[in-house]
């Protein structure tokens, strides 16, 4: 009679604790830029606790700060603002969300945004303090290759997106307080003013950051100098703005010099979120799903001086990174309210300053 085959119990707890470990590892991961230690900090995210543990550190070799993914999430890119100026391109591993080094490229100078357009072919850079916007090409293995285009700009372009459709690209310039809108040749990877080239806002109001709402129909900008918070109506056929609502973003009874830095909406567009670093608070608004306008609901403390954040895709977390705190803070999100509530946290690398997370599949 043949004896059935025995897998001896260590090897089956062996397997068994990489399985768990595997499977404890894929999911959610999110990814910071530490500036100050040089590093970006791999995070596994847990869902059901709100909870981020380490999955690996990676050591860059220079001061990062901004970062941005490719649109199939498959390519994380990291752009360093320390000399010799250049940008890193990562793979994405589907299965642990760990980073796997495939390039680096020269950057025209040190930028405080980068972007990648629809079609994963191009990355967008502004650089604060060279004033200028730029367009590097990527190859067919998602590395960043040659610099492209250089355009000048009015002073300290600060960030950089295209449009859903891929045929404008919208840049801030800070020092000159206005956007500058582009028409882009995706198949060129060419910029050219649009007609008008400007949408000039107030005075030292210091156009910042920016974002479209998933429907292509408003764009919101954050102004760092003043706190402010501008509603655009977009019109995606011609390029154009046309404002609508002009709010601020700084807590009652706020006393000191404002200092706002990021915003983003929440997945289902019903709520808006901005951080500002003075007070290190994060204000949240209700967006009219029929005009695009907000209406203010509070403003939540945070880590501090929280220059970055992002929200996950479910739309349950918001995760906020402290420059001087040195950590990160997990806020748990209100499904009816959108208000932020219950927070974890967990200390990372010195001066996180972007977040991104990423679905594994």
């Amino acid at each position: 009679m043949t004896r059935p085959f025995a897998i001896p119990l260590r090897a089956v707890l062996v397997a068994g604790s990489l399985l768990a470990a595997a499977t404890a590892m894929a999911g959610t991961v999110v990814y910071v830029s530490n500036a100050d230690s040089q590093e970006l900090s791999v995070l596994a995210f847990d869902r059901a606790s709100g909870r981020l543990s380490p999955v690996e550190t990676v050591a860059v070799g220079g001061t990062v700060m901004p970062l941005a993914l490719s649109p199939d999430k498959r390519f994380l890119y990291a752009a360093l603002r320390s000399q010799p100026f250049r940008v890193l391109s990562f793979a994405v591993d589907p299965a642990s969300g760990r980073l796997k080094k495939l390039g680096e490229a020269p950057l025209a100078d040190s930028m405080a945004n980068i972007d990648v357009d629809a079609s994963g072919r191009w990355l967008f850079a502004a650089s604060y303090p060279g004033h200028k916007i730029t367009v590097n090409s990527i190859d067919g293995n998602g590395a960043v290759t040659a610099i492209q285009q250089l355009v000048p700009t009015a002073p300290n372009a600060h960030a950089i997106h295209a449009d859903a459709t891929n045929r404008f690209v919208l840049a801030t310039s800070l020092g000159g307080d206005h956007l500058s809108v582009w028409r882009f040749d995706a198949a060129k990877g060419q910029l050219t003013p649009n007609d008008p080239p400007i949408v000039q806002l107030d005075a030292k109001s210091g156009a910042r950051h920016f974002v479209w709402d998933k429907a292509q129909k408003h764009l919101y900008l954050l102004n760092e100098v003043d706190a402010s918070l501008v509603v655009f109506a977009w019109d995606g056929v011609h390029g154009t703005l046309r404002e609508l609502q002009r709010t601020s973003t700084l807590p009652p009874g706020f006393t000191g010099k404002p200092w706002a830095a990021d915003l983003h909406l929440s997945p289902d567009g019903r709520q808006l979120y901005a951080s500002e670093r003075t007070s290190s608070t994060i204000a949240h608004f209700r967006v009219d799903a029929g005009t695009g306008t907000l209406e203010a609901a509070g403003s939540t403390p945070t880590e501090k001086t929280p220059r970055g954040f992002t929200i996950d895709s479910s739309g349950r977390y918001l995760i906020a990174a402290g420059q001087e705190s040195h950590a990160l803070s997990v806020h748990a999100i209100d499904a009816r309210s959108g208000a932020l509530g219950e927070v974890t946290r967990l200390p990372v690398g010195k001066n996180p300053n972007w977040v991104e997370i990423v679905d594994l599949p």
